[in-house]
């Protein structure tokens, strides 16, 4: 049994894991598309992550579970994996396919500002003064990375890649949404999203009719590691880490860490420009989170305060 100190060393130790295993995803991501078409990409990615979280279940005990929550609400776990893995990692992989990476990652990473006006619009949940403070830092982020800070032309380099990269945050928040009154262990719930999701992957990868043979051993090597890092182990480490840690706040401010990793290794290891723009623009979106995060600890607080 951990102690508390013990306990949040682990929570750190798990969660800062899992920030520098996403921070890398961005990098593969280009690497694998050097090869792989992006519904190729998503069906081995899947095939990967499937793998791994039947291990994870099977280690955990909780794989004897995964048919009767599926049949306990299937039209839900279906709706689940159309939106995510599907639907989101499909649009995603396409974004990146047309953006560089050092722009479609920091315009993916407002998903959390889109979830504040989707929560608000499906839930009936408030939104406050800062969280439109929060929503204007980060769309205007958003606008000084698509434009390269050209805010005056309103000028995209591939209008097609910035409006896939912001529907992949509407999908994303979609997703949470649809988790908000799930009480199922969260990995047998990303595990049977996968499943549902892979007869579909099958049948896309087959339509588009592109051929295997000539993928190098190092795209195999990246679309596994996709799906292992971004899609499979990582989460669990960060569910793990948020398990353990009485502070919840200081695990999750771990992930302001990963975008500026990833841009430094898409411009050491892909060697993609890093615009000026760019940096500013995310900055704009990390701000507009911290900002929700401040006044979410400080919401916490008062509601203590106020039970005591």
């Amino acid at each position: 049994m951990e102690n508390t100190a013990q306990s949040e060393r682990s929570a750190l130790l798990y969660g800062l894991a899992a920030v520098l295993l996403w921070s890398t995803v961005a990098t593969a991501f280009k690497l694998t598309l050097r090869e792989f078409s992006p519904i190729q990409m998503l069906l081995v990615a899947s095939v990967v992550s499937v793998i791994v979280l039947l291990v994870i279940c099977q280690i955990k005990g909780t794989i004897n579970q995964l048919s009767s929550v599926f049949l306990a609400n299937p039209k839900y776990f279906f709706l689940l994996g159309l939106v995510n893995p599907l639907g989101y990692y499909l649009i995603l992989f396409k974004a990146y396919d047309l953006l560089p990476a050092s722009q479609a990652q920091p315009l993916n990473y407002s998903w959390a500002i889109t979830l504040t006006l989707m929560a608000a619009l499906f839930l009936g949940q408030k939104i406050r003064k800062q969280d439109w403070l929060a929503c204007l830092l980060g769309y205007l982020g958003v606008l000084i990375i698509a434009t390269k800070g050209n805010l005056l032309t309103l000028s995209f380099d591939s209008p097609l890649g910035v409006g896939l990269a912001l529907l992949s945050t509407l999908l994303w928040a979609s997703y949470w949404i649809l988790n908000t009154k799930n009480k199922t262990d969260p990995i047998l719930v990303v595990l049977l999203g996968f499943l549902v999701s892979l007869p579909f992957s099958i049948f896309l990868a087959w339509y588009e009719g592109l051929g295997w043979s000539s993928i190098s051993l190092q795209g195999w090597l990246a679309v596994s590691y996709v799906g292992l890092f971004e899609m499979g182990i990582t989460f669990v480490l960060w569910l793990t880490a948020l398990k353990k840690t009485h502070n919840t706040a200081k695990v999750s401010n771990l992930i302001f860490l990963s975008p500026f990793i990833s841009l430094i290794l898409l411009a050491q290891i892909i060697g993609e420009t890093i615009y000026p723009s760019t940096v500013v623009g995310l900055i704009c979106i990390l701000l507009g989170l911290a900002v929700q995060q401040i006044k979410f600890k400080t919401r916490n607080r008062n509601c203590a305060d106020s039970n005591k």
